[in-house]
C-alpha cells in the first residue's frame, strides 16, 4: 500500500485518540452522572445529542461540547454544574491516544508517507491534543477552518485543494462522519473499525482494519 498513496489523512478523535473513554471520565469526574446511567448510557446520549447540536448551526467545537454536556445532563435528570458544562471541553487535552497510535503513525511516517488530520474540532483544542502525538502532520484541516462539521464535505474539499493530484487515502473510525463522505466524493478510505461495527449504509471503504496497527501493517508491508 505504501506505493499506492503519497499522503494519508486521519480523523483524530476516535481514530487516533480515545474520545469515548475521555468523555466518560469527564462526566464521572464532574460528578454529573445520574444514578443508574452506565458508561454506555453516557456515550449513547452523546451520540444522540452532539450531532443535533452540530446540525443547528456552526458553533466552535468548544461550544458544541459545552452545550452537548448541558443537554445530556438535563436529559439524565441531573443538575447542570456551575461551569455550565465547560468541564467537557476542558477535558479534551486529557483524552489519551490509543495505545497503538504513536507506534503505528511512526511506522507509517518512517515508510515515507505524508500524514495529515481532518478533524471536527477547534484549532486550539487540537493543538493541545497533538502534544501527545509523536509525529508531525503536514496537513491539518479543522472544523474551525472550514466552518462546518463532517460529514459535511468541506473538510475533504479543503484537503483536496491542498493535496492536489497526489495519491490520497483517508483513514477513520467513524463510518458516518468519514467513510460515507469519502465514498460520496470518490476518495479512497480505510475504515479503522475499532468498534467492530457493521456498515449502516451502502458506502464502503477501500480497506478495513481493526486498529492502526493493522493499517500500519498494510502500509509498511
Amino acid at each position: 500500500m505504501a506505493a499506492q498513496y503519497d499522503i494519508i489523512t486521519f480523523d483524530c478523535y476516535g481514530t487516533l485518540v480515545d474520545w469515548r473513554g475521555g468523555i466518560v471520565r469527564a462526566f464521572e469526574q464532574a460528578g454529573v452522572v445520574s444514578p443508574g446511567v452506565t458508561p454506555e448510557g453516557i456515550l449513547a446520549l452523546h451520540a444522540e445529542i452532539e450531532p443535533v447540536v452540530q446540525g443547528e448551526r456552526y458553533r466552535p467545537y468548544r461550544d458544541v461540547l459545552r452545550i452537548t454536556a448541558q443537554r445530556m445532563i438535563e436529559k439524565m435528570g441531573g443538575q447542570v454544574p456551575p461551569d455550565g458544562g465547560d468541564f467537557l471541553p476542558k477535558s479534551v487535552p486529557t483524552w489519551p491516544p490509543f495505545p497503538d497510535t504513536n507506534t503505528a503513525l511512526t511506522r507509517m511516517r518512517s515508510a515515507g508517507v505524508e500524514l495529515g488530520i481532518l478533524s471536527n474540532i477547534d484549532d486550539e483544542l487540537l493543538e493541545q491534543t497533538l502534544r501527545q502525538i509523536d509525529v508531525d502532520f503536514t496537513l491539518v484541516v479543522t472544523a474551525q477552518q472550514v466552518g462546518a462539521y463532517k460529514p459535511n464535505h468541506a473538510h475533504f474539499h479543503a484537503a483536496r485543494d491542498r493535496i492536489g493530484d497526489r495519491r490520497w487515502l483517508h483513514a477513520a473510525q467513524s463510518y458516518f462522519h468519514d467513510i460515507v463522505p469519502a465514498h460520496e466524493l470518490g476518495i479512497p478510505s480505510a475504515w479503522v473499525n475499532r468498534l467492530a461495527e457493521a456498515p449502516s449504509g451502502e458506502a464502503r471503504a477501500r480497506t478495513e482494519v481493526p486498529d492502526l496497527t493493522g493499517l500500519a501493517d498494510r502500509i509498511v508491508a
